[in-house]
């Protein structure tokens, strides 16, 4: 008997990443995402994922020189990216950007696969920036920031604005949180298109379709709308307690792996904790807690990583809109950790499938239907 949408089943071997023991575990390479959040900057898990131990300082160093010197667009991208409809779906343009990548800067011999990831991550911020700022006013941005970090690069590309300490930090983990979580949606779309042997670029493309879905990348976005819908706590819990009443789903809570908590998820509420200081609209913490509380005692379900990344990117002033083309460009990082483990120990992914139609018919002519 199959299992319906794959849950529990074994697809496949990894050595990148573990998540679920216990009900709440995370594990990139064996370091537990609590560690490598506190610890460690978003460049060294990116090294970590795709490289397969942490950097040392000199590979640290070498890799953010790299990276920086991989952010700017050439020009047929900036002309594809100001033929986009102002009016279309951030993750459509970015997923048009790496396509168009692809053409102009193709990977080649796959030898050369470690420095396409590396391009693409690194040129993502700014295929989202450009775009978003010309769509909106004209105007042209430079990509090829000074800014140290890509956690840096993010912001700046998503806000116009140079970030403050707070956001930067907060930008920082939140990379790190959504970097890698096994064979999620979008990882295994993209095995499955780099077990074909294809390219890379067109590997990533498929990725980026599948966490455009609702149901993977664009939760944290549902997440924010249903925030925003409420003035106070009091009205989020009046409010959440109808929307249960009738049976509507609530975006951000519970987990396909996790059956206890999503040990993310309070990593970045202390974020969006630290982010609300000051802010005008400080509230949304309030609210973000008073749905959370309803949703533990009526539906026993914890907030997973998207919920309170809502608040989190909202008060670092990233537009809704943007915040599922930031998850893209952590996910970038583990992306192609499975796409070169894949091809590294390749074998075509084709499962198969419980057939349950009809039993084997006669055909009849056409005249006689």
């Amino acid at each position: 008997m199959s299992q319906t949408g794959l849950r529990g089943v074994a697809a496949g071997q990894t050595a990148i990443c573990t998540c679920g023991a216990g009900g709440h575990a995370l594990h990139y390479r064996g370091y537990s995402i609590e560690s490598l959040a506190e610890n460690a900057v978003f460049e060294e898990v990116a090294w970590l994922l795709t490289r397969g131990e942490l950097p040392t300082a000199a590979e640290l160093e070498g890799y953010r020189k790299k990276l920086r010197g991989l952010r700017g667009l050439p020009r047929a991208l900036r002309e594809t990216l100001e033929r986009i409809p102002a009016d279309a779906h951030p993750m459509d343009v970015i997923r048009t950007g790496v396509s168009a990548l692809g053409c102009i800067e193709p990977e080649g011999d796959f030898s050369r696969q470690t420095d396409a990831g590396d391009r693409i991550m690194a040129a993502l911020p700014g295929v989202i920036g450009y775009w978003s700022q010309f769509s909106e006013s004209g105007a042209r941005p430079e990509t090829e920031t000074e800014d140290e970090s890509l956690a840096g690069h993010m912001l700046r590309m998503a806000t116009g604005e140079a970030p403050t300490a707070e956001r930067l930090r907060a930008m920082d983990v939140s990379l790190i949180l959504y970097a890698e979580h096994e064979f999620n949606a979008s990882t295994f779309v993209g095995r499955v298109v780099a077990a074909t042997l294809s390219d890379f670029h067109s590997a990533i493309v498929a990725a980026i379709g599948a966490l455009r879905g609702p149901l993977h990348g664009g939760a944290n976005e549902a997440a924010m709308a249903l925030i925003e819908r409420f003035a106070d706590a009091e009205s989020a819990r009046k409010g959440v307690l109808e929307m249960l009443q009738r049976k509507e789903k609530i975006m951000g809570f519970g987990h396909a792996v996790y059956t206890v908590r999503d040990p993310r998820s309070d990593i970045i509420k202390e974020q969006a904790r630290i982010l609300s200081a000051g802010h005008p609209r400080a509230e949304l913490l309030e609210i973000s807690q008073a749905v959370e509380d309803v949703m533990r005692a009526e539906k026993k379900l914890f907030p997973n990583l998207d919920f309170y990344s809502a608040s989190s990117y909202h008060f670092m002033g990233v537009a809704t809109s943007l915040f599922t083309p930031i998850f893209a460009v952590s996910r970038m990082s583990g992306w192609a950790a499975h796409i070169f483990e894949q091809r590294g120990n390749n074998k075509l992914i084709r499962p198969g499938a419980e057939y349950i139609g009809p039993e084997e018919r006669e055909f009849t002519p056409l005249d006689s239907r």
